[in-house]
């Protein structure tokens, strides 16, 4: 299927690895010229060269922690027109609610909310004055079943579904949508990495782990498994491309069935 992504500049926050470098590598693949970013050069050099070298898309950088205030005015000054937002960056860690300290809830609502609120405030006057843009939150189905083991992390992707649908009303009528998109477990970087330590402190293998884990801790699951990058990246190509105008305003998952409701 031809999304139709020719000729369009796309930026992925946090895209040198998991879900945002697997949307930047799709989105590369379909046309778009893509903004790859991470916090060290060197970092988003070497993912430019790789994701370069896998697909014959373009892929340009740049350096900075988009969490901050200061790294968004830089980036804003060096690409000021962006057609399609994807606000992926995002933090998360495992921590009983009792030992969430102030600081902690602050810093995930600095990075996982305000990130995209500040990015999308930049960008969303071009998108006005050309009637046309595409703006993706991911989101998670974390979101809508607050895990208990990181509620810091729930609460942020709760809010990003508020602020999604909020800057979607706020464009009603024109050329642009703003969605949300909700992964489930997903076999990203940070998480092969977090599961593979604790099958390895439970003498599994990472195959043993994810049976035990979509049997007792996630056991909505359809699946019945992690959901690769890629498998989250085709949703969001398809959602930012001009094939899916009609598709605004909305949580769209792709949870491998995790979230158990009939609409």
């Amino acid at each position: 299927m031809d999304l139709r992504l020719d000729g369009k500049l796309a930026l992925v926050s946090g895209s040198t690895a998991g879900i945002g470098r697997a949307i930047a590598k799709t989105l590369g693949a379909e046309g778009a010229k893509v903004i790859v970013n991470g916090r060290t050069q060197d970092t988003v050099d070497k993912a430019v060269a790789e994701l370069a070298s896998q697909v014959s898309g373009e892929f340009v950088g740049f350096a900075g922690d988009l969490a901050t205030a200061e790294a968004t005015d830089r980036l804003a000054r060096d690409y000021p027109e962006v057609n399609i937002l994807v606000n992926n960056l995002g933090i998360f860690e495992p921590c009983a609610f009792g030992d969430i300290s102030d600081d902690d809830w602050r810093r995930f609502f600095e990075v996982n909310v305000l990130s995209g609120v500040r990015l999308s405030r930049i960008y969303l006057p071009g998108m006005k004055k050309r009637n046309w843009g595409r703006i993706v939150f991911i989101s998670s189905e974390s979101g809508v079943q607050i895990p208990e083991e990181m509620i810091h992390y729930g609460m942020t992707k709760t809010a990003q579904l508020a602020v999604s649908r909020g800057i979607a009303e706020s464009v009603a009528g024109t050329g642009i949508t703003v969605n949300c998109v909700l992964p489930g477990p997903t076999k990203s970087r940070g998480v092969g990495d977090f599961v593979g330590q604790l099958a390895a402190q439970n003498g599994q293998s990472f195959e043993e782990f994810e049976k035990e884990f979509f049997s007792k801790v996630r056991p909505t699951s359809l699946i019945k498994r992690f959901a690769t990058t890629d498998e989250v990246a085709a949703l969001v190509a398809y959602v930012v491309s001009p094939l899916a105008s009609a598709t605004t305003g909305a949580a769209l998952r792709v949870d491998g069935g995790v979230v158990k409701c009939a609409f």
